[in-house]
């Protein structure tokens, strides 16, 4: 699935969204919720550190969306993310019935800059999110915003810059 303008424009907030999670001390991660008529519905970010582990934005936006929107509404909808769900998000989405991702940076790629960067291995195994939820239609990664993400990530973990 191909990687519009419009999809472009959502995924540069999600990086927004990615460094206000960082600057709050937070994974850089961060999400926005459009409609099939491309009105942005509701938008999240990483919130972690309030102690609450589950507090992704996927998550967080799953919820809204149960909350306030149809089952219509919800699975015309697309979530778009700084980075590939993590299987518990993508179950939410999928339970929720929420319709197309797309991603900036896979997690694939998270996985591979954390073993570069010598960080010990996640709690969850990394799976892509039609492991989890198969019949959801994903676009991602986007190699020039996954750069961007790669950079957040890298400062977040103190990992000193190899240019």
């Amino acid at each position: 699935m191909s990687i519009t303008e419009k999809d472009l424009r959502h995924l540069r907030r999600c990086v927004e969204l990615a460094e206000e999670a960082l600057s709050e001390g937070d994974m850089a991660f961060g999400s926005v919720l459009v409609s099939a008529e491309g009105a942005v519905l509701a938008e999240d970010r990483n919130r972690i550190h309030t102690g609450e582990a589950t507090w992704h934005p996927e998550i967080a936006l799953a919820r809204w969306a149960a909350e306030n929107l149809s089952a219509t509404e919800r699975s015309r909808s697309t979530l778009y993310t700084s980075g590939e769900h993590c299987p518990m998000c993508s179950a939410a989405h999928a339970w929720a019935g929420l319709g197309r991702i797309v991603y900036a940076s896979s997690a694939e790629q998270f996985s591979a800059w954390c073993q570069e960067w010598g960080l010990g291995a996640s709690p969850v195994k990394a799976l892509a999110i039609n492991d989890v939820a198969p019949d959801i239609p994903v676009a991602g990664p986007v190699p020039e915003l996954a750069e961007e993400i790669r950079e957040l990530h890298r400062r977040y973990f103190g990992i000193e810059s190899q240019d």
